[in-house]
């Protein structure tokens, strides 16, 4: 059912929006009261994510200079920004390395948070009250093995966030990194270029976090008091305690 706000209400950028973590995020801040704008490639999924929480899709390719200014133009106000558009690709090691996946990796995770946050962020500040809430990875704070191209971004991503709260000491945006470990979402079919049985294994036997547990997280955070941080968030499933260690029940 669409949600309908008063002229007044903050707004909420979501990229990546189209699915997954993103839907669920926009959602849940349509649910608390925000005015949604959404982003994503797949303008089609996009539309129907929007309906569903009375908000506003809007074509976004956060690794196109050109389609992230086209979007800010659209964007009159902005309070708080989620950065959630990411992904993997691949799980190499590095003798094995594929440089394009390592590329996109990089474009997508690092300088398509940076395109989007530089994009925004003097209407954050403009605002009074801005927040920026960034979806990382727990590959942002653990290496693995088969993780290289993706924990390389990932802590890349992680690293411009932090300085970015440094930088804004003193101006009026928050800036929080949620960190999730295993998350069932369509992340490891993407990873695994669309190998339907790489993916489910990688969540059998386990129940992990859901994209809606995420984006109650993200709901969490963007409604404390304006003169509450919170910096950084490590969300891992009951199930999994580190990267790779994981419980899995026998089916």
């Amino acid at each position: 059912m669409s949600i309908t706000h008063p002229a007044d209400a903050p707004v909420a950028v979501v990229t990546g929006a189209s699915s997954g973590i993103g839907a669920a995020t926009a959602k849940a801040l349509a649910a608390v009261g925000y005015d949604v704008v959404l982003g994503a490639r797949r303008v089609e999924r996009l539309e129907k994510v929007a309906a569903e929480c009375g908000g506003r899709a809007v074509a976004l390719d956060v690794t196109d200079d050109d389609s992230v200014e086209a979007f800010a133009a659209q964007v009159d106000r902005c309070d708080l920004l989620v950065n959630n558009a990411g992904g993997a690709l691949g799980s190499d090691s590095l003798a094995d390395a594929n440089l394009d996946d390592w590329k996109w990796m990089y474009d997508v995770n690092v300088l398509g948070t940076v395109r989007v946050t530089k994009a925004l962020l003097p209407k954050l500040v403009a605002s009074g009250d801005g927040q920026v809430i960034t979806i990382g990875s727990i590959a942002a704070r653990e290496p693995y093995k088969g993780g290289a191209g993706y924990n390389a971004a990932k802590h890349a991503e992680a690293a411009l966030t932090r300085v970015l709260r440094l930088e804004l000491l003193g101006q009026p945006v928050r800036v929080c990194e949620i960190d999730p470990g295993m998350v069932h979402t369509d992340f490891s079919l993407v990873r695994f270029k669309g190998d339907q049985a790489k993916a489910d294994a990688v969540y059998a036997g386990v129940e992990p976090l859901t994209a809606e547990d995420v984006a109650d997280t993200v709901s969490w955070v963007a409604t404390r008091p304006a003169h509450v941080n919170i910096d950084q968030i490590l969300m891992l499933a009951r199930d999994q305690t580190s990267a790779q260690v994981v419980h899995r029940r026998e089916s």
